[in-house]
This record gives structure tokens, sequence and C-alpha cells, in this order.
């Protein structure tokens, strides 16, 4: 994620006052100051730096919490509170009109318009169920049309272009009258880049908005640009009053200053955040989700939506059932792990869950992993799939497996050992109080097994 140099830094500068049954002045500060440092480390604006660390300061220094029964959870709530805050405060709507939506798209060269333009669509056809039309107004990049075109047909979203020749301003005119006969109800515009000193091309944009007259102008904005995104998206803000912003990039290690500055300085929303290269990976952004998120603390939200969006409930209901009563094999091993991929990153799943990040630390998740679980399934015989003893009591068998998978029997024996520990983390969760997994997450995971060595002092080394 974008923020994740910058959350590490400010969950240390928490520890200061976790846990601490008193608090004093010199605590609260000694907290601002290292804030203050991650902030602009992460090239955030120095008067949102200012006025964050000041807000803080002033709520903070307050007798209800110095003298409270629990300073330092008081503390952490209100640091969380201005971030949301600084993020946007509360999740701005984004809802298309129910008959017809013209969006336009605008920003610098090189940003993620095009690809930010097929994934707004597929967006709004999967969540409001609308018929999508997109427009290559790029009359000048040579491959912006083709490339809106191959992102079209990949989504099965129809594309108006007229070549290069033709005006932007008339190309969108005629797209609507195309719209309008096909019955499309939502027009996507992608305009050409252009550079915030260009005015030739900051004039055309405006000659393309009186024409189109949009329901959402949005700016589109790599997060990897820092602090002088906000110079950017003041001044297209100037030239054509955007209504929201979609943050590319997100995915990627950046240090997250444009998103922490973006609404304080040239107040444009966040409406979405690109988190992948593949056109469903366009997420809403909700200020006080990804304020959890820096602070450690997880997005169950976030997580609940990924799986319902690509798992059913039949399909989980029935996977937890064959879990809890012994009949889980390898076949549903195999199901599941097609249902995490459809998810995203295990990495970025891991980290939604709350606690989760502290466990990881700066371990990176293998994802070639699954890769090669799905080559020693695939390498079973349908018997052993749904028998997985089999293949457990069989030396012989986790050798034909191996071979035939390309692998060696060491790789297998720890994907039986993932497949036995999957299945008693599921009996152990089954049998705890849900606040309990979200407060203490290593109390869900299985006990490992301890080698004691032999002779004098065996107890001297363990695996």
């Amino acid at each position: 994620m974008a923020f994740d140099a910058f959350s590490s830094k400010i969950q240390m500068a928490i520890r200061r006052v976790t846990g601490k049954g008193k608090l004093n002045e010199k605590d609260i500060e000694g907290m601002l100051r290292d804030i203050r440092l991650s902030l602009l480390e992460a090239d955030v604006n120095l008067n949102v730096v200012k006025h964050f660390s000041a807000k803080i300061k002033e709520e903070a220094f307050g007798a209800h919490i110095l003298k409270g029964l629990n300073p330092s959870q008081q503390v952490i709530k209100v640091v969380k509170d201005n971030l949301t805050e600084m993020l946007g405060g509360k999740e701005t709507p984004f809802t298309p009109d129910p008959k017809e939506t013209r969006i336009i798209l605008s920003g610098l060269q090189g940003s993620g318009k095009t690809t930010s333009a097929a994934k707004l669509a597929n967006y709004i056809r999967k969540h409001h169920e609308k018929h999508p039309l997109l427009v290559a107004l790029d009359v000048y990049r040579p491959a912006a049309i083709d490339q809106l075109k191959t992102l079209g047909q990949s989504l099965d979203v129809p594309v108006y272009e007229e070549g290069t020749d033709v005006a932007p301003e008339l190309i969108a005119k005629h797209a609507l009258s195309f719209a309008k006969d096909h019955q499309h109800d939502v027009i996507i515009f992608d305009t050409a880049g252009r550079l915030h000193i260009d005015e030739a091309m900051i004039d055309e944009i405006e000659t393309i908005h009186a024409t189109v007259k949009p329901t959402h102008a949005l700016l589109v904005l790599d997060a990897m640009t820092g602090q002088d995104a906000v110079n950017v998206a003041k001044h297209f803000h100037d030239h054509l009053s955007l209504t929201g912003a979609i943050l590319t990039k997100f995915d990627g290690d950046t240090r997250g200053g444009a998103a922490l500055s973006l609404r304080h300085v040239a107040e444009v929303p966040i409406l979405f955040m690109g988190v992948g290269e593949k056109t469903s990976d366009l997420e809403r952004f909700y200020p006080d989700r990804i304020a959890e998120r820096i602070l450690g603390m997880g997005d169950v939200l976030t997580l609940v939506d990924k799986v319902s969006e690509n798992v059913s409930e039949a399909d989980m209901m029935s996977m937890m059932e064959k879990m809890t009563s012994g009949h889980y094999n390898f076949d549903d091993f195999y199901k599941q792990l097609k249902m995490i991929k459809r998810m995203g990153s295990i990495g970025g799943l891991m980290k939604l869950i709350p606690g989760m990040n502290k466990m990881l630390g700066q371990a990176n998740v293998d994802e070639s992993r699954l890769s090669t679980i799905e080559a020693l399934i695939q390498s079973m015989t349908k018997a052993e799939r749904k028998d997985p003893s089999l293949i457990k009591k069989s030396a012989n068998r986790r050798r034909r497996v191996a071979k035939g998978s390309g692998l060696s029997v060491a790789d297998l024996n720890r994907l039986i050992t993932s497949f036995d520990q999957q299945m008693q983390m599921v009996k152990r969760m089954s049998q705890m109080d849900p606040s309990q997994m979200t407060q203490n997450p290593r109390a869900m995971m299985p006990k490992q097994k301890v080698k004691k060595g032999k002779g004098k002092n065996r107890g001297g080394f363990r695996f």
C-alpha cells in the first residue's frame, strides 16, 4: 500500500504513549515530534503537517485525556480522528445519474487516465448495473486510442473513436449522440494528458467541458508524484471545478503525500484508488478505513467487501461446514485457493486483518507459493485429492506427486503441513469469541510442536 513506510513510522511514534497508565505533556510532545517527522518524510504539504500536529496537540493536552482512566487509548483515538479528517473526513459519495452520467477524466501525461477510464467503466457496470461507453479524446498520443480499444474489448465495453484527425470537442459531441442512439447511460471521456504549464491544452479541455457539461469531472493523479500532485490538483481545479480525484498506483511503494495533502490543500476529495494493474483493481476511497490501515488497526469492512464480491455465501458456508466436520480435502483447498486469488494479493489481504500487520512485520508474503500449491494439487489423482490420508500415508505417492509437479517432496510436505494447520485454525476459530479473534489474532494460529534435543541440556535448541 502507498502508506507502508509512513504507517510503520507513525505506529512507532504512537508506541511512545501506548499502554501507559498516565501521560504527561512530555510524552505527547515526543509522540508529536515523531509524527511530524513521519509526515514530512511522506512528502506531506508543510501547512498540512502544521495544522495536523496543532489539532492533535490541542485535543491531546486536554485535562480529560491527561487525567483520564485510559489516556493512551484516547490519544490514539485523537490521532485516528484527525488522520481521517486529513484524508477527507467522511466518504464522498459517488452515484451515477439515473438517466445519463457524463464523466470526464483529466490529468498529467502518464498518470494512468486511459487505464483508469477502463477500470471506472468496469466498476460502474459491476456495482451500479449501468451500460458504459468509453470515448477516446486523446488524439495526440499515437497508442492512446488503441490502448483504450484493447481495454474496452477485454471488458466487452464499446469504445467510440474517430481517429486522430478530428478535434476532441467534435468527437465528444458526436459521442453524446452515439450514446443516446445506443442507450449508453454512462459516458466516460478519456482526454489527452497534459502538462499543468501547457495553457493551450488547458484551454482545449475547458472547451470539452463546455461541450459535454459533465456530471463528474475527475482528476487522475499518480500517487507517486507526492506533494507536487497537490499543485497539479489546484491548477486543474481552478480551471475545471473538479468533483473528485482518482489516485493511481496506490499499491506501489509510495510515500502517500498526495493522499494526505489533497483534500486539505486543493479541496478535491479522493473518490477512487487504483490498487493494481487489472481492470478490476479499482476501489472506493474510505478515509476512515485508510486511517485505520495506517495505524495498524486493519480494515475488516474492506475485507468483508472483497469476500462478498468474490465468494458466494453458499460456497463460504459449505467450506466452513466441511472444515469443521473433518470432510475438507485437497479439492476444497484448491477451490479456496482460486477464491483467494480472485480477491487480490495475499499480502494485501493479510494487512486488512486487525493485528496481522504486527505479526507479519517486514516479512513479505511469497505469492509464488500459490502456483506451487496449484501444481502439486493438479499432480494428484482424483482419489488422492478427495482423501488426503492417501498422500500422508504413502511415501511412494508423495514422490510421484512431487515428480509430476516438477517440485520436491519437501514442497509437498510443506503443503500437507499447511493443510493440517488450516484445519486446526478453523477448529480453534469455531470455538473462539469473535472479539478474541480481533484483539489477539495469534490465538487463532495452531500451536507449533516443540522438538527437543537429546542428552544433557536437551532443551537447548528448538525448531
